[in-house]
């Protein structure tokens, strides 16, 4: 398999918000809400803020043996699990939710990426021992986002009946009956077949949706050392009780989110505001917001009633249905994990960047924050179409209809649009002329002038458009070729990462896919990548 890679900034795509770009730009006004420039300088100021913090290593390494029971760890991951045991030990993260055979392409990507920055740091940082680990969000209960894929423009919809945490769902047979769909649609590629049996061994009747999520990306990625942590457990969520007690008896999360989101909702779209009580109650079949209501703590249920609740009967009891919101989540994590970085999508980032202060006040260390690598696989059929067309990397992010536009106007340069744009330029030089001499005599005439340029331009630039249409209607064929190719690369109007799942590439070239993402990951450096990939 033969691939080749260029890089482009991700601020030129097009395809992430302001929060994100004036990030990686390290915009000033930015920099008081984290801790860590993103740079190996960083990283060793954070093994030494970690080594000062106390992580439950004992229980950590323990229930991940727990987890992993049934399943064969290979000798890296074998490695790895005893090491963290070791104060100079500590991990790289990244987290998301168990959506079904796992979801969209960037589920991939970001695990790839904290693999490659463990290995590039156990070879930097030699007296210290990185393990990549996927935190896994099972708790969310957000079925609509989760219970769903799409391969090639085919969607695949999970039609449970089942309620409550993703997680704790159980394998049914409409799940069964989507993998035998699927294998329909990618058994007819050289290695699709292998990957529906991937699925069959994991995704078996009965299985709860995050032990067959765990046992899928064991088997996909356990060569590289990864490290897949349950946080919906009894003893890791012990470590989390003197948060969970603060959190009921001083609401401290939601007052620094609030403090954090008046100063940011300046300059950017907030991405989370949080509530009064950042935790909810969990159940077999429900996941429950707690709130307050006259100095009593309780549920709000389904139907909007409220439940009342002895919360430290329950803290004592049964601390496994206390489940962290997005905005206390991030700090569980970094409690029961040794952590120096997280890697994550754009819209994580955004409200990571809301809960440095939050951190602070749990007394948790914060950690290195990295945008996740982001790819646009590209295919040969598609390569052959962008050399013909001449439609460069940059080009490739436009939207449909300004791509289109561009290269209409460079098929008819070779007739009259250099006419046109010389034109527009003599226009303007002579309007300047006019304004020029008319001003000294005549100055209320001015608006006037300005009126009649902008007139005269404007049906200058109505004409260059209706002859972009008209030379759209001859060719025809170029136009739907490239709707097409813009289609599959961009489907729904969206990167393709955000959309396609891995499925298909992995039927058509088989797990060395994840090789060559591997390789031409970057780590701290944040750049766009676009895979092309050479072979039929």
């Amino acid at each position: 398999m033969k691939v080749n890679s260029s890089y482009i900034p991700f601020q030129e795509t097009g395809y992430f918000s302001k929060i994100v770009t004036d990030y990686l730009n390290n915009e000033k006004q930015l920099q008081p809400f984290y801790t860590y420039q993103p740079n190996l300088e960083s990283v060793k100021k954070a093994i030494e803020v970690r080594k000062n913090f106390k992580t439950n290593r004992v229980v950590l390494v323990n229930e991940l043996r727990k987890q992993y029971e049934g399943i064969t760890l290979n000798e890296k991951q074998e490695l790895n699990l005893n090491s963290l045991l070791k104060e100079n030990t500590f991990t790289v993260t990244t987290a998301h939710q168990p959506n079904i055979f796992t979801g969209p392409l960037y589920f991939i990507y970001k695990i790839l990426h904290v693999i490659k920055i463990a290995d590039e740091w156990n070879t930097v940082f030699t007296d210290c021992h990185f393990v990549p680990v996927f935190f896994m969000g099972s708790e969310d209960a957000d079925l609509e986002e989760l219970g769903y894929i799409n391969i090639e423009g085919v969607k695949y919809v999970w039609e449970t009946t089942q309620t409550g945490a993703v997680g704790r769902m159980k394998v049914d047979k409409k799940l069964l009956t989507l993998i035998d769909k699927m294998s329909g649609q990618i058994g007819i590629y050289t290695h699709g077949n292998e990957y529906i049996k991937y699925l069959k061994l994991c995704f078996t009747e009965g299985k709860r949706i995050q032990q067959a999520t765990l046992e899928f990306v064991n088997i996909l990625f356990q060569r590289f050392g990864l490290l897949i942590i349950i946080p919906d457990n009894k003893n890791l969520k012990e470590e989390f009780k003197a948060i969970i007690l603060k959190e009921f008896e001083h609401n401290f999360s939601n007052k620094e989110v609030q403090d954090t989101v008046n100063q940011l909702n300046n300059n950017y779209k907030i991405q989370t505001s949080g509530r009064a009580i950042n935790l909810f109650y969990l159940t077999d079949n429900a996941r429950n917001r707690i709130v307050n209501e006259a100095n009593k703590f309780g549920l709000k249920t389904e139907n909007n009633t409220f439940q009342q609740i002895d919360i430290h009967h329950e803290i004592k009891n049964n601390i496994q249905a206390f489940s962290p919101n997005v905005v206390l989540r991030p700090v569980f994590q970094e409690l029961i994990l040794p952590n120096i970085a997280f890697i994550g999508g754009g819209g994580e980032l955004a409200y990571w960047l809301e809960l440095k202060n939050v951190f602070q006040q749990a007394e948790v260390p914060y950690p290195i924050l990295l945008l996740r690598n982001s790819f646009l696989l590209i295919e040969k059929q598609h390569t052959k179409l962008l050399e013909k067309y001449l439609i460069s990397k940059k080009e490739l992010f436009l939207q449909l209809d300004i791509l289109l536009a561009e290269m209409m106007k460079r098929k008819i340069d070779d007739k009259f649009s250099a006419d046109v744009q010389k034109a527009i330029h003599e226009i303007k030089i002579n309007y300047q002329a006019i304004k020029n001499n008319i001003q000294p005599h005549y100055p209320t005439l001015s608006e006037h002038t300005n009126a009649l340029e902008t007139k005269t331009l404007k049906s200058l630039q109505a004409l260059e458009k209706k002859i972009i249409r008209a030379e759209k209607k001859k060719n025809t064929a170029l136009v739907n070729q490239i709707t097409k190719l813009k289609e599959s690369l961009f489907p729904k109007n969206s990167l393709q990462e955000r959309v396609e799942n891995i499925a298909s590439f992995y039927a058509k070239y088989g797990s060395v896919i994840f090789n060559e993402i591997y390789n031409h990951s970057l780590t701290i450096e944040q750049q766009f990548a676009i895979l092309n990939i050479e072979n039929d």
